[in-house]
């Protein structure tokens, strides 16, 4: 078979065997979900060889959405790292023989803990099968590798068996964009999940004047900022309307470079704004969409001022 025709084929036979495991999702699939949920310790992922690789990332998987977890090598396990175990922990442990020896040399001690087991493996009838908690079924019919020994098939199989285990988790759990950016803060990801709040300037850092300053005064609010507008507010510290570099340029050149008005007639009435729960990137949408460079946020309050983001903030924090 030339290279072309195998790689074919062993596309084939793994998304055969995906395309078998969701009718197999039953009560024990619900049932191990129910199981993360209620720990009150950690998740302890356990492997070896190929099945400890795949162990290593549905450990780093589920981390990554909230839920405690690590991976344990069976063969450390039983040379003193056993000791990270505790017994309000929950044990994921990943064999497709379900026979597999460093594997079921810590099952004795899970059994002592009261942890239960989570069982990922190729045959229910297996040891590791019977002892666990819940049983999820990656068997497959046969591996891509030509001699039908390497993983490949099956641990493909383990894989998607553990995102979806994760991905079940994350939503019952109630995980959201919030809890994501929380979890990523260094990841190109997490900061397009930034909100508003994350990046905008606030408190005293906020341009503002009110609606009877003079030409003057808006001038050095603005400089003094350095955000290029400034928010004008009535009597009542309510947003009534922004005044930008580019507002005093045009009153300039109607005026013939003598402006007589104050805050009031130079301002823009009703400006776009924003609020601190959205996201970042909304922001820099609604920036693009009306070509400008801030946007004023606002509270639950209509008009009251809670911040301003400009465009720099969004684009220094990498979100795009």
């Amino acid at each position: 078979m030339d290279p072309v025709e195998r790689g074919i084929r062993t596309l084939k036979i793994e998304a055969e065997a995906l395309s078998c495991l969701p009718e197999r999702l039953g009560g024990d699939f619900a049932r191990a979900v129910e199981l993360i949920l209620g720990c009150k310790g950690r998740v302890v992922v356990s492997g070896m060889g190929k099945s400890g690789l795949i162990g290593q990332k549905i450990a780093a998987t589920l981390a990554s959405v909230g839920v405690p977890s690590f991976f344990l090598h069976p063969a450390d396990g039983v040379h003193g790292d056993l000791g990270m175990v505790t017994r309000d922990d929950v044990v994921v442990a990943l064999s497709y023989s379900g026979e597999t020896e460093e594997v079921l040399r810590l099952l004795p001690v899970f059994a002592r803990l009261g942890n239960p087991v989570i069982a990922i493996v190729g045959r229910k009838d297996s040891t590791l099968g019977r002892e666990a908690r819940a049983f999820l079924d990656v068997g497959v019919k046969e591996e891509a590798c030509p001699m039908n020994l390497t993983p490949t098939a099956s641990s493909t199989a383990t894989l998607a068996m553990g995102d979806a285990l994760a991905m079940a988790v994350l939503e019952a759990s109630g995980f959201r964009e919030d809890d994501f950016a929380r979890f990523h803060p260094g990841g190109s990801l997490g900061k397009r999940l930034m909100r508003v709040r994350d990046l905008m300037i606030s408190r005293e850092d906020i341009p503002r004047v009110d609606e009877g300053a003079s030409l003057t005064d808006v001038i050095g609010e603005i400089s003094l900022k350095g955000l290029g507008m400034t928010c004008v507010m009535d009597a009542n510290e309510t947003l009534v309307g922004i005044i930008t570099d580019g507002d005093i340029r045009r009153a300039l050149n109607l005026a013939n470079g003598n402006i007589q008005g104050n805050a009031n007639g130079l301002m823009s009435p009703s400006p776009r704004t924003i609020r601190a729960d959205e996201m970042a990137e909304a922001a820099l949408h609604e920036m693009e969409e009306r070509a400008i460079t801030s946007l004023v946020v606002t509270g639950k309050e209509k008009g009251k001022v809670e911040g301003v983001i400009h465009l720099h903030h969004i684009l220094r924090a990498g979100v795009v």
